[in-house]
């Protein structure tokens, strides 16, 4: 089962490139979408890393050895160690849930840690421009 309110949108962000946005606010503990999953098998997961796909991708499964692209506006939450919002993994239904973390503004952003915990700062693949970091 998959569900969006229908009050966000997707438009321009100030992080880069197009962010999700919510045109009603949004309290603590609300589940704002619910998107199915496209689950790529394990031997997808190295060549997601030579496409376009790259930025879009969830590692999937009880050992994170697949792969899965989120449909509706689940794979295009931009990016923040601010994060106002969640995503929690359901593997039975192959679905990913958003839920806010804290109060959302009508007109804000909804963004994700990419990290997985809200409060993860650990550094993520790519700097604040978008630039993939070198190792």
């Amino acid at each position: 089962m998959s569900q969006r309110l229908p009050f966000l949108f997707v438009a321009q962000s100030d992080l880069g490139g197009r962010g999700v946005f919510t045109g009603q606010p949004l309290s603590a503990g609300d589940t704002f979408e619910v998107c199915p999953v496209i689950v790529l098998p394990e031997q997808d997961l190295p060549v997601i890393h030579t496409t376009h796909l790259h930025d879009y991708y969830f590692l999937w499964g009880k050992r994170q050895n697949q792969c899965a692209i989120a449909l509706g506006y689940g794979s295009l939450y931009n990016h923040s160690y601010q994060a106002n919002a969640n995503y929690l993994f359901d593997y039975d239904t192959n679905t990913i849930d958003f839920v806010c973390v804290k109060d959302i503004a009508a007109g804000e952003e909804i963004t994700v840690n990419y990290n997985g915990g809200p409060d993860d700062k650990t550094p993520v693949w790519f700097d604040k421009n978008g630039v993939p970091r070198t190792v």
